[in-house]
């Protein structure tokens, strides 16, 4: 009977512990015809995805450039919604403005005209990688290769937080600034003090979305994703290093969906999170 019982709880426990981990099943992969798309934004009011695509090498000013837009099913709304930009990473909106990290420049898209409006220089900067803003319209800005936060505001560019290092993934939620710092994750008070939220990531983070309740997808650009909670336990939930990219990922937060741009398999592949 102590036996019987021994095994029971052992299998309850095991059970528990299998039905706690989230899982990703794969729903659709767009067609293979975007020229390396490194971030992808769910624009919750058009039911549809804005794409960053480089087309060309992530350092250079060649023009090449873009935004294109997908469908909810993942077909090919516009491959060309936005040209001329060179080497175009993360993406950010507010009240109808796109804002685009594009390696030394902060891109501004009117979404409602279709265009851009503005070309923001941010100085000593190298290597602009995501961007996210605040409530109240502040845009921050990371480099990943200097290391820095640079922030937005009313059209001036200014440092925010120095020795980051390889910072990349930001969002800004419930009144504090989270980045994917290298291997961890920060969470960034208003006066710039910062606590560890999670370590230990394989390879340095790349995209970062909130999924409620202080959790959050984390992804890591040579192939990566994890569920981080709120108590800094992480769990790997796709491990396709070698197959392809898991650049900077989009979120649907009431179906919830990721859209997973591959960089150089040319594709944004849409997964179901359980």
């Amino acid at each position: 009977m102590k036996n019987f019982i021994l095994t029971i709880s052992t299998f309850l426990f095991s059970s528990s512990f299998l039905f706690g981990q989230h899982q990703l099943t794969e729903l659709w992969v767009s067609d293979k015809s975007l020229p390396i798309p490194e971030s992808v934004l769910y624009v919750p009011g058009k039911q549809e995805l804005y794409v960053s695509l480089i087309e060309g090498d992530g350092m250079e000013k060649d023009g090449k450039g873009g935004i294109a837009i997908l469908n909810m099913d993942g077909s090919l709304k516009s491959a060309d919604w936005i040209t001329g930009l060179n080497a175009p990473k993360g993406l950010a909106l507010h009240n109808e403005l796109l804002y685009i990290a594009d390696i030394d420049e902060i891109v501004v898209v009117n979404v409602t005209l279709g265009k851009v409006i503005r070309k923001i220089p941010v100085p000593n900067s190298t290597f602009l990688n995501d961007v996210t803003v605040n409530d109240f319209g502040k845009v921050f800005v990371s480099d990943t290769r200097e290391n820095k936060i640079f922030q937005l505001e009313k059209n001036v560019v200014s440092l925010y937080l120095d020795e980051v290092p390889s910072v990349n993934g930001l969002k800004f939620e419930e009144h504090y600034l989270y980045a994917l710092a290298g291997k961890e994750l920060w969470k960034i008070d208003d006066k710039r003090d910062h606590i560890v939220v999670a370590k230990d990531f394989e390879q340095g983070g790349d995209g970062l979305e909130p999924v409620g309740n202080g959790d959050f997808l984390v992804t890591c650009w040579p192939g990566l994703v994890y569920y981080v909670k709120a108590d800094g336990s992480i769990e790997k939930l796709l491990d396709v290093q070698g197959q392809m990219n898991t650049a900077d990922l989009g979120y649907h937060p009431e179906k919830k969906i990721l859209y997973i741009p591959t960089f150089n398999n040319n594709s944004v592949i849409a997964y179901q999170l359980k």
